[in-house]
């Protein structure tokens, strides 16, 4: 593995009596690109809004570049939160912001970019994803699925991240979009020597945007290994899972 990026351990997070994260070990080398895979509700969600700083892990650290980000307040934790960039779950556009002001809008906040600034970079940071200058002045409700990710995408990379988070990329869109949203992040990650960390059901778009992938089982990593491997895993709560099988030790807790 190559020098550590981020890194949690023993990682643990309760809401009341129900225990989410129960002891997340895993490690991100700088460059890599790793995908969290596991049911719904397993806590694979919680583990970014805990990198974010937006939940607090209840025991555990979490470093990014060695430095343990859960020690840190104000502007020394957004020194290294400013390093992420991250495409949201059906990309989370702001419905009053035209599209070039949604992709420049960390660029405005941050660094407090010109007008003018702003806007050339958005619309380079789009073109880098598909899309033309003449979707600038449109605004969210005007874009299909799969420009909003596509738009969701640049916003991520506007600020040259060294790190990005993906949320569920592929959702609501596809099988062909899909796969077009899945060959943008490879290429983005690569062409930023971006580290990515990306969480995901889809198991065509982990196997495509992934150099390792982790699985969340019961608020453990319960295996974790290249992609090529992960049929071959010898791990039946694996196997299940990758497969679709309702049958198996997973169990899907149903209402009668």
């Amino acid at each position: 593995m190559t020098t550590p990026k981020i890194e949690l351990s023993d990682l643990k997070k309760s809401f009341g009596q129900k225990t989410v994260l129960d002891g997340v070990d895993l490690t991100i080398g700088t460059g890599e690109s790793v995908v969290i895979i596991g049911s719904s509700g397993a806590g694979k969600s919680v583990i970014l809004k805990c990198i974010l700083g937006l939940l607090s892990p209840d025991t555990g650290t979490i470093s990014i570049d060695c430095a343990d980000v859960t020690a840190l307040y104000g502007k020394a934790r957004e020194r290294h939160t400013a390093k992420i960039g991250m495409l949201f779950q059906r990309a989370a556009l702001f419905d009053s912001l035209k599209v070039w002001e949604n992709v420049a809008f960390a660029l405005r906040g941050r660094s407090g970019a010109p007008r003018k600034q702003a806007r050339e970079t958005a619309l380079s940071k789009m073109a880098q994803v598909g899309l033309g200058p003449d979707v600038a002045e449109l605004w969210p409700a005007e874009l299909s699925g799969g420009m909003q990710k596509r738009v969701g995408l640049a916003r991520a990379i506007a600020t040259d991240p060294e790190i990005i988070f993906f949320d569920e990329p592929t959702t609501g869109l596809d099988p062909i979009m899909s796969d077009v949203i899945n060959d943008l992040i490879v290429d983005t990650v690569r062409n930023l020597g971006a580290t990515a960390l990306s969480i995901t059901h889809d198991m065509a778009s982990a196997r495509k945007i992934a150099d390792r992938i982790a699985m969340l089982h019961d608020g453990r990593i319960i295996w974790d290994g290249p992609v090529a491997e992960i049929d071959n895993s010898g791990t039946e709560f694996v196997d299940q899972f990758i497969h679709g099988r309702a049958a198996g030790p997973i169990k899907m807790a149903l209402r009668r």
